[in-house]
């Protein structure tokens, strides 16, 4: 008997003629807890598709052995059956069907005569959310109710329904508050305490070594290393990823601040479920030309909700006056916010930012595709020049422009609605979580053409959930909780705690 569990020998996965995976080997241990590493684009995902049989047997090259044996597994189902369980960056969940019927889908409990055991199920539903410390969601109502933290649980909970002996996290904590991902990495800790191997995949390298037994880093399809994470840390960790050194998390690139181009008055948003309930609730703030306005917040504080007013993305009523360069702007539909001078990167990647039927190349020209048409036609030589002068700035990495965007990483996805978005030449720039999913090296870029758009006089404002990335780049700090502004800093000295302070109403309000 084998003391792997698993073990992956020599894969090479291609599409087309371009090796997405070249050699790579990787084997764990029962209740070993592996952190693969690597840059956006390096294969990771890629690979747990070939293990989890996403990518079935005779697509890809080389051998896996499971529990000894030769794994030859053709569909999902043969290898969940044999204990091999993902989760995928992308959520898997049916919005319409309940929190149960999410957790058991495929898997469902009947009675004689094959009606479904509801009661069964939900009460096991619940049960699995107290383990995930989630009490209070109600199992019978539809998943879409929830926000995507609980849903990223609730994808879990559907995971350790199915008994796994392998448990793939691909980006687990994208979506999770810092509170749901100590729960989390809690659950981690207790199933491999119960002999339950994982592979945590995770751009946040403090969960890799908080919660990994042994680091394998990999880069452009290729094996780098595999190291015990007693002998790691987190710049050792960055260095093999990226290939070289990386001293400075943030760059240092000068910007003027100018006059006022952006001022939101008295902007409020109604819950669309609960119309009397403000999502938003009388907020207003300026921008500045060349600022880059950091906009923090605990989840749930309506940051989303406001950007989303601002681009005429907002689904429910809403209420309140843009003003552009001391213009009253009407910002019914995205379409008359492109117009305005407005572009928006969306939270919600896969809802909001990409068409995922249409190739990279598209997508990236969908929102100036006007530009190119010449009557009837649209003139594709212009379009591709357009395109392959995006990938090239954002270092895109497809095999071609005409690859489907979901066979690209999640990060390269975010780069390609980046570059969709700046193609319109906006006047103001929103990023909302730019950088989730996205790898430390690629976070360095965008964070690099952020600056660099402020520089030439782009006004930005940025939401994101990272506090050490709002410091890192931001010009002043906005301060968001439950729908109101507590706090506008310029950042001078400021401080993490000082923006959780004000986010939870310990701080006095501080005007910019």
């Amino acid at each position: 008997m084998s003391e792997y569990l698993f073990e992956m020998r020599q894969i090479v996965k291609r599409f087309g003629g371009v090796a997405a995976l070249n050699g790579i080997d990787l084997k764990i241990r029962p209740g070993e807890c592996i952190g693969l590493c690597g840059e956006n684009g390096a294969g990771k995902s890629t690979l747990m598709k070939v293990l989890s049989a996403v990518y079935p047997h005779g697509s890809w090259e080389g051998e896996i052995l499971w529990e000894g044996q030769p794994l030859r597994a053709h569909s999902v189902r043969e290898t969940e059956a044999a204990g091999i369980i993902i989760i995928h960056q992308e959520l898997m969940l049916v919005p319409e069907l309940s929190v149960a019927e999410n957790i058991f889908l495929g898997h469902e409990l009947t009675l004689p005569g094959g009606r479904m055991n509801y009661p069964a199920m939900n009460q096991r539903a619940e049960a699995l959310l107290r383990e995930l410390r989630l009490p209070d969601v109600n199992v019978v109502l539809p998943v879409k109710q929830y926000g995507g933290g609980h849903q990223q649980l609730i994808e879990i909970a559907k995971a350790l329904n199915k008994q796994a002996k392998l448990l793939i996290l691909d980006e687990p904590s994208a979506s999770l508050t810092a509170a749901e991902t100590d729960v989390l990495l809690e659950i981690v800790r207790g199933l491999k305490a119960k002999g339950v191997a994982c592979v945590y995949i995770s751009h946040k390298l403090e969960e890799v070594a908080a919660i990994c037994d042994t680091v394998v880093v990999i880069r452009d399809g290729q094996h780098i290393a595999s190291t015990p994470m007693a002998q790691m840390d987190v710049p050792t960790i960055v260095a093999q990823m990226v290939g070289r050194e990386m001293s400075q998390m943030y760059p240092q690139i000068p910007h003027a601040v100018g006059e006022v181009v952006l001022e939101a008055r008295h902007i409020s948003c109604y819950d669309p479920d609960q119309p009397s309930r403000k999502r938003v609730d009388e907020v207003s703030f300026s921008l500045r030309k060349g600022e880059v306005l950091g906009i923090a917040g605990l989840v749930g504080a309506g940051r989303t909700e406001l950007v989303s007013k601002l681009f005429g993305a907002y689904g429910g009523m809403s209420e309140g006056e843009i003003w552009l360069n001391g213009r009253k702007v009407e910002n019914r539909t995205p379409l008359q916010a492109i117009a305005h001078g407005f572009a928006l990167v969306p939270e919600d990647r896969k809802q909001h930012g990409i068409v995922p039927d249409l190739g990279v190349g598209a997508n990236i020209t969908l929102s100036v595709l006007q530009r190119y048409a010449r009557l009837t036609r649209i003139d594709s030589t212009a379009e591709l020049l357009a395109i392959h002068q995006q990938i090239s700035q954002l270092a895109l990495k497809t095999a071609s422009p005409a690859l489907p965007i979901t066979a690209l990483s999640g990060g390269n996805q975010q780069k390609a609605v980046l570059a969709k978005m700046l193609l319109t030449e906006p006047q103001v720039l929103i990023l909302d979580e730019p950088t989730r999913g996205v790898d430390v090296g690629a976070k360095f870029e965008i964070y690099r053409l952020i600056l660099e758009l402020a520089a030439q006089g782009v006004a930005i404002i940025m939401v994101s959930s990272e506090l050490p990335e709002v410091l890192g780049i931001s010009d002043r700090v906005l301060v968001m909780g439950e729908g109101r502004l507590c706090g506008d800093f310029i950042n001078q000295n400021l401080t993490q705690e000082q923006l959780l302070a004000a986010a939870i109403g310990q701080q006095q309000y501080s005007v910019a």
